[in-house]
């Protein structure tokens, strides 16, 4: 930890020296929800997000504030090892060519449904995917935009990987602004003066619930989206290495809540665009399309409710990133380091590494809570 700050009904412990100053307000919000137990934990990728703060950690006793989790549910990363110490760059062209040919980018699904054995069961009453259900299998295993991404890279332990980082597509983001919006009624219903943008439900109501068991199906639905794509960027690489292997699968969300043991009670906790790093247990924490990213091992630290960082964080928003950043000097600095990048033209630059925080200075600001395991140095990505 790097400093506390106890001016707030509890304290606010940061992983990092400076918060801008929205993001400090929106710290500040979640310091004082009654909900709220013991302290809030602001990782050091933190920036402003919907409400909390991305890169925010909050746990609760008997509440669950969907805003906490943010509108992409689920949203998370995997990493598989492949047995290749080596590829020239003609053949990494052209697996990223096959990849582009099997997963949609952007707003673009499949043309047709994907196979339904892909989908997580519906075990349970649910109002938003059950509607939803038809257009989430032309969904399942695309990428979505954003910061999404799917990377090659290539790792100290000197085997190649793959990464991808998606969510849970329109599918999360529709069950989540529903019940938000149905948090919102419930406050105002019932008196509680909390900032709207942090609208919660009480355990044993009705939304609690509904929300709980939709929030966990669009997790599952993550996850298997993101195996979907994995399958087929394996088969990109066959096509091209007919005898690479795999191994060593590890999936990490970083929008979620779930029941937790902390300080000796069961809490509810809230993970927005942060990891849960136990002691032992693996994680993956991303920089840019231009730096390294990282492999790690948690250290279950109690003070960040044994959470890390998702990634490197942005130090420009996206709007911000488009004005500033020079799209030639940000495509020099991908092509000096051999990257295959996905800089095309200005409206990247959103994207482009002068728009995320030194993933160095990062990963410095947390050894308390991950040891590095594998570094990842990008060869080839591909974002929206």
């Amino acid at each position: 930890m790097i400093q506390k700050i106890t001016t707030e009904r509890i304290p606010i412990k940061l992983w990092l020296e400076d918060l801008e100053e929205d993001t400090l307000q929106q710290a500040k919000n979640l310091a004082n929800l009654s909900i709220a137990f013991r302290h809030i934990a602001i990782m050091p990728d933190a920036h402003l997000g919907y409400g909390m703060p991305i890169g925010g950690v909050m746990a609760t006793k008997d509440a669950i504030v969907p805003n906490a989790v943010g509108v992409d549910i689920g949203c998370g990363m995997c990493s598989l090892r492949t047995n290749l110490k080596h590829m020239e760059q003609e053949d990494l062209k052209k697996v990223m060519s096959n990849i582009r040919k099997t997963i949609p980018i952007g707003f673009n699904h499949h043309a047709e449904k994907q196979d339904e054995s892909w989908m997580p069961p519906v075990e349970a009453e649910l109002p938003i995917v059950s509607q939803e259900y038809n257009n989430a299998t032309y969904q399942i295993g695309t990428l979505g935009g954003g910061n999404h991404f799917i990377e090659i890279q290539k790792g100290s332990d000197g085997y190649i990987w793959i990464m991808v980082h998606s969510g849970s597509r329109n599918l999360g983001f529709i069950v989540a602004n529903h019940y938000h919006e149905q948090a919102k009624e419930e406050n105002i219903k019932h008196g509680n003066e909390v900032p709207q943008d942090l609208s919660y439900f009480l355990r044993g109501s009705e939304g609690y619930n509904n929300y709980f068991n939709e929030m966990n199906y669009c997790i599952l639905f993550a996850l298997q989206s993101r195996k979907l794509m994995m399958e087929r960027v394996k088969g990109a690489f066959e096509k091209v290495v007919p005898e690479v292997e795999f191994s060593n699968f590890i999936n990490k969300p970083h929008n979620f809540a779930a029941w937790e043991t902390h300080f000796d009670h069961e809490l509810i906790v809230h993970r927005k665009g942060a990891t849960r790093a136990e002691d032992g247990e693996w994680g993956m924490i991303p920089g840019s399309q231009g730096t390294s990213s990282f492999l790690v091992k948690g250290k279950g630290n109690p003070l960040s409710f044994k959470s890390c960082s998702h990634g490197a964080g942005r130090v420009l928003s996206r709007s911000l990133a488009r004005k500033q950043l020079d799209i030639k000097t940000e495509i020099a600095k991908l092509e000096a380091l051999g990257v295959i990048h996905a800089l095309r033209h200005k409206d990247d630059l959103d994207e482009a590494p002068g728009s995320y925080k030194d993933i160095e200075e990062v990963m410095a600001l947390q050894t308390d809570l991950v040891e590095i395991q594998v570094r990842l140095t990008p060869l080839a990505v591909i974002k929206a």
